[in-house]
């Protein structure tokens, strides 16, 4: 199905009108979902990007799906494969980037990595916490990665969530301190592969979907949520082009209205 309304420059699009979208309760796909409910026993294996051929089937298919992804992606161009290794590094360097930005993640990430060699639970556990914080990790990061670090060696299973269920992975990750639901959402995208994961508590998203959407405030992590059910199974590509589009946006119209 379509995804209504259209971009906030546009006007009528294919009989889609900007005012449609205007005012609407996001509580609408919620229902949407309901009164069309998607098969799910037939198809339960998730889509997998492993590659740049993923990315480029799940563009096809949002392109059907939304006239919103189908501009924005005229304009970015297919969007980088985020794709960070399974387990205890990749987990880590998710947790860098926490809170930070992307640069400051990227250098941070390449001291701890420089620092603590190879990066296992095993030799984080054994660094000291000045080497650690040297490379600019905070006391919080810290405490998390070696409570992960510990949580492994003492039997969690991290590597075992690669053909887990979403709802496993998400359930799982969430368990251990210093790890919410951004987190979880992130591993399942970057480190596992999973096309449909989508982080909704993700501030870039929420930020570029008001711009997308013609939106007068941003949405909150579940009103995103909600609008996202449109493009699934491919979610999490539709995350990347979004993160794509949020580089090159207008940052005046990216920045206003939010709240």
């Amino acid at each position: 199905m379509p995804c209504p309304g259209t971009l906030a420059d546009e006007t009528t699009r294919n009989g889609l009108c900007t005012d449609a979208f205007k005012g609407i309760r996001y509580a609408s796909a919620a229902l949407t979902a309901a009164a069309h409910p998607t098969p799910m026993k037939k198809k339960q294996q998730a889509h997998i990007i492993i590659d740049e051929a993923g990315m480029r089937a799940g563009l096809r298919a949002l392109r059907r799906k939304c006239p919103h992804m189908r501009r924005i992606h005229d304009r970015t161009g297919d969007p980088p494969l985020r794709d960070y290794s399974p387990g205890f590094a990749g987990l880590a360097r998710i947790v860098v980037g926490q809170q930070v930005s992307l640069a400051s993640a990227l250098a941070i990430w390449g001291r701890l990595q420089a620092a603590v060699q190879p990066l296992t639970p095993e030799a984080f556990l054994l660094a000291d916490d000045a080497t650690l914080r040297a490379v600019g990790l905070s006391s919080g990061k810290v405490r998390t990665l070696r409570g992960i670090g510990s949580a492994i060696a003492n039997g969690f299973d991290l590597e075992g969530l690669t053909h887990a269920p979403e709802a496993t992975v998400h359930e799982r990750l969430t368990s251990l301190s210093g790890i919410g639901p951004w987190t979880a959402d992130i591993y399942a995208l970057f480190c596992l592969g999973r096309a449909d994961a989508f982080a909704s508590g993700d501030l870039a998203l929420q930020t570029v979907t008001r711009l997308v959407m013609g939106l007068d405030t941003r949405p909150s992590r579940d009103e995103l949520l909600a609008i996202a059910e449109r493009w699934r199974p491919w979610r999490g590509v539709a995350a990347h082009l979004l993160w794509a589009y949020y580089k090159v946006a207008d940052r005046t119209l990216l920045l206003q209205k939010t709240t």
